[in-house]
């Protein structure tokens, strides 16, 4: 029965369309279907879009992918290597990765043995998203070679993954899946002319332009709320201007100024979300190595001639700001200091499937290196511990008798979501103030709400937990960057130290008891570091917490 709720839960949120396409799918296959006479437009000068991804590969044998290095022996299907990894092994980066043009005959082998590997519509590499990323990269490295070294045999291979990517749109995931597809088509259908390659590029057009009214926020966040996927999709909004750049096209030139200021605010929107050491903070599923950094994005955006907009705290001391679409609080010392505040939506209420439990969390760094660290994303898939670090344990915040504020089960599912409300952000000379309350904990503890408030000075910050409403156990969490030394001082007062020996004071006011643990931090896929977690109980209802500099 509680599989039952829990599955009610999930599905009521859901697009009618999207159930629709759930079922189409699984009982119309894909069908290969002829491309008929293939042609070039020929519009298109050259590739010249930025690089940002390392090689793979070496040999198009041995590949490294999310920290696992494995040998490709034939099978570009084997059972034995996870899921994820086989999608690595087909989306074809290494076509387009940094020293690209030394390692041509290498891509065009790669290229040679995918096709032969993988007949049409069998395997991995036919599935939409594979055909997405592939499809780009493949028009990129054809439209750096010259015309005679385009094997007839690879137009043929492209032209078929065109035909299977548009019957398999990903209508029943939608979000950043509908989006890589409809940039795919937009590539394909600019490479190729005549009526298929004009089918293509309005039908990625058409998607494009509705996905990104609704994907992109008003304050210029990515509405998965993800910031490995913000700039995901900003790298995707540059190689469409790079395109429309390159080949002049007049059915691109119409979306130019739309992709420039979607593009233009996303990466404002993105800069207010890193560190001071200039990479992502960790909300929902995000980690390092996978995107493209803030700094790769504005080599990219220079090349494009956009200007970038990076945060620059004045009058005061202190200074900040609420990404209110999105929901995150923003509060930077010029110090370095910086406070990243999570008071968002977990993300589309249809497709929250990058969502983490992970409401009312937030991240410290203090003099440029970070102390208080959500715990980030090692893996994909489902099993115990993609679980974990998508719990509320996983986040400094407050677990209420052991649950998660939200729902989040098997890989990618959210079940009852905690929804924000009573948000606010007050700023009054060098005083900044952040506050906001979820109800998430309601579903099982009659009315439990959590309320927490923020307040930043030249020299403190201060965090202020309530929790009302009938519970037996409110514990917060704070999870420390494996760098930072901690000293007890005494049971309710820590000296934390940074990497560069830094030192603030971290006490605590309200809690019953405080405790040490092991915990792990995940700076990329495949990497787990052990750090420190500080658990406090909260006794009664209130827990203060101080930072003090």
């Amino acid at each position: 029965m509680k599989k039952l709720v829990l599955l009610f839960h999930t599905l009521k949120y859901l697009k009618l369309s999207q159930i629709f396409y759930q079922f189409y799918y699984r009982l119309r296959k894909p069908q290969l279907q002829s491309t008929g006479q293939l042609t070039l437009r020929g519009s298109i000068k050259s590739w010249s879009g930025h690089y940002y991804l390392e090689p793979m590969t070496n040999d198009a044998r041995i590949f490294t992918f999310l920290g696992q290095t494995a040998q490709l022996k034939g099978d570009w299907n084997d059972d034995l290597l996870p899921k994820l990894w086989l999608y690595n092994l087909h989306y074809h980066d290494d076509l387009n990765a940094k020293h690209e043009g030394d390692r041509v005959d290498l891509c065009s082998k790669i290229i040679d043995e995918w096709i032969e590997g993988n007949p049409p519509l069998h395997g991995n590499g036919w599935e939409p998203y594979c055909l997405s990323l592939r499809i780009v990269n493949w028009v990129k490295y054809f439209l750096r070679l010259p015309t005679d070294r385009i094997k007839k045999e690879w137009l043929a291979s492209l032209a078929q993954q065109g035909k299977a990517l548009e019957q398999q749109l990903e209508y029943h995931i939608l979000a950043n899946h509908l989006f890589a597809n409809a940039k795919a088509l937009v590539f394909i259908g600019s490479f190729f002319g005549g009526k298929q390659g004009e089918s293509w590029l309005n039908m990625g057009l058409n998607l494009l332009e509705r996905e990104i009214k609704e994907q992109f926020l008003d304050d210029g966040g990515h509405f998965e709320r993800s910031t490995m996927y913000q700039a995901i999709l900003l790298w995707d909004l540059a190689d469409l201007l790079t395109l429309e750049r390159t080949s002049e096209l007049p059915e691109l030139s119409k979306h130019k100024r739309v992709w420039k200021e979607v593009f233009s605010k996303g990466g404002e929107w993105l800069a207010s979300m890193c560190h001071p050491d200039g990479d992502i903070a960790f909300f929902n599923d995000a980690t390092l190595g996978i995107a493209p950094t803030l700094e790769d994005l504005n080599r990219y955006s220079s090349i494009l001639g956009i200007s970038t907009h990076n945060s620059e705290i004045k009058p005061y001391d202190i200074d900040g700001k609420l990404l209110e679409s999105s929901g995150y609080g923003v509060i930077q010392w010029n110090e370095g200091h910086c406070l990243l505040a999570d008071v968002a939506h977990i993300g589309p209420d249809y497709q929250p499937g990058h969502a983490h439990a992970d409401t009312l969390s937030c991240e410290f760094s203090f003099y440029g290196h970070r102390v208080l660290v959500n715990s980030g994303i090692s893996q994909y898939g489902d099993d115990e511990e993609r679980h974990r670090q998508r719990s509320t344990k996983a986040h400094n915040t407050v677990v209420v008798d052991d649950e998660n504020s939200t729902e989040v089960w098997s890989g990618f599912r959210v079940g009852q979501r905690a929804k924000p409300f009573g948000v606010s952000f007050e700023k009054q000379g060098g005083v900044i103030q952040l506050q906001g309350s979820h109800d998430g904990y309601k579903k099982f503890r009659k009315g439990v709400i959590h309320k927490r408030m923020w307040l930043a000075k030249s020299s403190s910050l201060t965090i202020e937990d309530n929790i009302t409403g009938r519970f037996e156990t409110a514990v917060a969490l704070w999870h420390l960057h494996p760098e930072v030394i901690l000293k007890e001082n005494s049971s309710r007062c820590f000296s934390l130290i940074t990497a560069n020996g830094e030192r603030l004071s971290l006490s605590f006011d309200g809690a019953k008891a405080v405790k040490v643990t092991k915990g792990t931090w995940h700076p990329s896929f495949g990497e787990s570091v052990t750090n420190k977690v500080i658990q406090v109980s909260i006794d009664g209802s209130t827990l203060t917490t101080r930072l003090e500099f």
